[in-house]
């Protein structure tokens, strides 16, 4: 049964929703990588300010990556810290892409994703090898990066600025994150808002579009 909600805009968020995340394989190279004096500050680090600064576009990358090694006291590469910093992406699997395809012909689709340089460009080297796209232009409508709009979620600012940039009003925007506080800022202006809670999320709600 096909389901095709009245909005004029579905985004979506990248990790966990199009792209698989897999922080512990990331959080054990990372932990290998160190001593063992020093394995706790692996399970602070996705938390810490300089990251977050990183995702709002305060700092470049070549900061974030002098950052990474004083928070970790090493003198890892660029090249090593890029790895262990990636190391949490995985798949992106085509039959999403191929849904996102089918929704196109409805609706405008786009993403809203809190990312990064470093990030960024191990995706669209990804897309690139394994989909024949440089980016996510030629499939997505609008796309949304946290460092480039100095905003990240679940901020209330960067739903609001979603919406003026896509000149509509939230009731019009329904969009798919899987972390529960993204979907609450989302929901609390008034934009349609779904948590994604395991892969067959987004296809068990629009159906067999």
């Amino acid at each position: 049964m096909k389901n095709w909600p009245d909005v004029d805009f579905v985004i979506f968020d990248l990790g966990n929703v199009l792209i698989d995340i897999d922080y512990s394989r990331a959080m054990n190279l990372m932990k290998e990588a160190l001593p063992t004096a020093l394995h706790h500050r692996v399970d602070t680090c996705y938390a810490a300010e300089f990251h977050k600064a990183y995702e709002r576009g305060e700092i470049d990358s070549s900061s974030f990556r002098n950052a990474f090694r004083d928070y970790f006291e090493q003198s890892w590469s660029d090249a090593e810290v890029d790895y262990l910093w990636n190391s949490l992406l995985g798949e992106l699997p085509a039959y999403r892409l191929d849904l996102v395809r089918r929704l196109k012909s409805k609706y405008q689709v786009g993403i809203l994703s809190n990312t990064n340089e470093i990030h960024v460009d191990a995706v669209h080297a990804l897309l690139q090898a394994e989909h024949g796209m440089t980016n996510f232009y030629p499939l997505f409508d609008r796309v949304f990066y946290s460092q480039e709009m100095g905003l990240a979620k679940p901020s209330v600012d960067i739903y609001q600025q979603l919406l003026l940039e896509l000149d509509t009003t939230a009731s019009r925007v329904l969009f798919f994150d899987d972390l529960l506080a993204n979907v609450e800022g989302a929901a609390s202006v008034g934009i349609q808002a779904v948590q994604v809670t395991g892969p067959n999320t987004i296809f068990d709600f629009f159906g067999d579009v």
